[in-house]
């Protein structure tokens, strides 16, 4: 366990990654000039769709989230009580505080603040996938930020494990719960057959997958795997926000600002549930190793899945949509910066006589 933990939990960044922001842009303006020009090809495939599943949408997502989910050991729940008080810590975030928190920031910046510069018909659905980012917790870029702060693999490993179990259960009633406080309307049927399309059938899927390639090929034929899938998986996420934002183009065009106002709710919640993480995690006498990646993992989302959910519940136009691309937009870069003041403050978290 001690070597698997090392290599899936402690992956380096790679260039790609560490420029995600960079992509997403490219993405962002290839995808508004072909929606421009040439919107015909677009328009076909949203067409695409069986029993309100988009198609291209669905294959996207499955390629994006498999490689992600096939890192997951679920045997590691049992580590759980190694790490119980990070593993609170953690959980208390992801669930009790950042759903919440990104729904008053939403409330605040988008209904309140912002409003006047934004069209009044997509304000419920700028907040409704607000809502839905941060109602998931981050899953694959939680290893690359456990290893830039030098975290503890196995809490790490433990920790994202409980919390896709936690996930398959509390993500659909976090998110009605949520959007009903926001009197937006709740497509039930829709958002149960997203959790059980992009949450319940990857998880297992991919825990098959990876259960037959250590049966087979033990850690090194797993890792092929992985090395094998984690290329189409960035190339899915970028395929995808270019089909997002050949939908998207004409709004953005006729309101460029809005991608900034969107990005400051999210902005603000990243740092503040990363720094209420990191104040509790030294409250209980956390080690830092646990708490660095503690607070990562209490502030990132799991945008792909959040995509996905978006789209399938309010359409590839929608203002929702476009608001977890922001996420993706933002994640890298305010990450990183979360991450130097989590390695730059780690002798004054080690020393509890300094306040």
């Amino acid at each position: 366990m001690d070597e698997e933990a090392a290599k899936l939990a402690k992956p380096a960044m790679n260039l790609f990654e560490r420029y995600l922001t960079l992509w997403v842009i490219l993405c962002i303006l290839i995808g508004i000039g072909l929606g421009h020009f040439i919107p015909e090809p677009f328009q076909l495939i949203g067409q695409a769709e069986i029993a309100q599943v988009k198609i291209p949408v669905a294959v996207l997502i499955w390629l994006m989230i498999i490689p992600m989910l096939l890192k997951i050991d679920f045997s590691a729940l049992h580590q759980v009580r190694e790490h119980w008080r990070g593993i609170g810590v953690t959980l208390f975030i992801n669930w009790a505080v950042k759903p919440f928190s990104m729904a008053a920031l939403g409330w605040l910046f988008i209904g309140y603040l912002f409003a006047p510069m934004l069209e009044s018909s997509e304000i419920e659905s700028y907040i409704a996938g607000l809502i839905i980012l941060a109602a998931a917790p981050c899953t694959a870029m939680v290893f690359v930020w456990s290893n830039l702060t030098d975290g503890e693999p196995h809490f790490t490993l433990s920790q994202v494990a409980l919390n896709d179990v936690i996930m398959i259960f509390a993500f659909a009633p976090i998110v009605a719960l949520l959007l009903g406080i926001s009197s937006i309307t709740v497509p039930w049927q829709t958002l149960l057959l997203s959790v059980g399309l992009y949450i319940v059938a990857p998880v297992i899927f991919a825990q098959i997958l990876r259960q037959w390639k250590l049966s087979r090929g033990g850690e090194d034929g797993l890792q092929s795997v992985l090395d094998f899938l984690q290329p189409v998986s960035l190339v899915s996420l970028l395929a995808m926000l270019v089909l997002l934002f050949s939908f998207q183009g004409e709004q953005i065009i006729a309101q460029p600002l809005v991608i900034v106002l969107l990005a400051v709710p999210i902005t603000i919640q990243v740092y503040f549930n990363s720094g209420l993480a990191y104040l509790l995690s030294r409250h209980f006498g956390v080690e830092h190793c646990v708490a660095g990646p503690s607070a990562l993992i209490g502030a990132s989302n799991f945008f792909e899945l959040a995509v996905a959910v978006a789209i399938s519940l309010f359409g590839f136009n929608s203002g929702a949509a476009l608001a977890t691309v922001v996420g993706v937009l933002v994640e890298v870069p305010v990450m990183l910066s979360v991450v130097r003041i989590v390695n730059s403050s780690r002798q004054w978290y080690e020393n509890p006589g300094r306040t």
